[in-house]
């Protein structure tokens, strides 16, 4: 086995949390890991575009993952950021501004030339890109009040319900998808900073989890993630997924503890790694 990097040798050898995860690395991969292309192929093409979904789909991704924001005029839109200055180099905010205004908007060139008069798109042409058998991840950088319009445009999509997960780290929203569409699958998204200590989060995280009705936890990797806290996870009743790994050996080493789907900017190369 390819030795992990010294960061996570660290966390392999933490006393009672990965310990035995040497030994297993090859044998308890998953037989079809999820890969799923975060912000599309985005490091190749503009993130959150039209291009990035496209190549992460020539590149056999299993999902892909954006960002969705509602425009002042009730369009959702693909979009990270609050404002587009970052991207576009103009600024606008995305939740004043109407879809019009935001698609007259350079997306692409800050990527490369080639990408030059790329568009934000809305969800609906995001979807419409989806494969049959594929799914797509769509992480909401709002509140509740884009879970309306969201909704209708997946209504309008023609994708079965099992194609669509939702994910958000506000609770409220993971809350209010359920209790209005309970047949779609929606995580709740907890990011652990350096000094966390993940088994202490816990208990609140199962409790957070179980009072929204979630399907699952998606969160960073850490150090002190370990084979005990995915298994309590799954034990609980919920599947926990990582975001954002391109090394294909920390991606098996999570994998080989229980994680259900791995976001990544580079999905060919993790598919063709993991494959291997």
């Amino acid at each position: 086995m390819t030795p992990a990097p010294s960061s996570w040798r660290f966390l392999l050898l933490i006393p009672g949390r990965l310990v035995f995860l040497l030994g297993v690395v090859t044998s308890s991969l998953p037989a079809a890991p999820l890969i799923v292309a975060h912000r599309g192929a985005s490091a190749d093409a503009p993130e959150n575009t039209l291009p990035a979904f496209e190549l992460a789909w020539e590149q056999n991704a299993d999902a892909i993952e954006g960002d969705f924001r509602l425009t002042s005029d009730g369009r959702v839109v693909c979009f990270h950021d609050a404002d587009t200055k970052k991207i576009t180099g103009q600024k606008l905010a995305v939740a004043s501004s109407t879809l019009a205004e935001l698609q007259g908007l350079d997306a692409g060139a800050w990527k490369d030339d080639r990408f030059r008069g790329t568009r934000i798109p809305t969800l609906a042409a995001v979807l419409a890109t989806v494969p049959a058998g594929k799914q797509i991840f769509i992480e909401v950088k709002t509140g509740p009040e884009i879970v309306p319009a969201l909704l209708a445009d997946l209504d309008a999509s023609g994708l079965d319900a099992a194609q669509v997960v939702i994910i958000a780290f506000d609770a409220a929203v993971v809350k209010d998808v359920k209790a209005r569409r309970p047949e779609l699958t929606a995580n709740w998204l907890r990011s652990f900073d350096k000094k966390a200590d993940c088994a202490a989060a816990l208990p609140e995280i199962l409790a957070t989890l179980r009072r929204i009705k979630a399907d699952g936890l998606g969160s960073n990797p850490h150090p002190t993630l370990g084979r005990a806290f995915v298994e309590a996870i799954g034990s609980a009743g919920f599947a926990h997924h990582i975001w954002t790994v391109d090394d294909p050996r920390v991606a098996r080493d999570l994998l080989a503890i229980g994680i259900r789907s791995i976001t990544t900017n580079t999905p060919g190369k993790m598919k063709t790694a993991l494959s291997e």
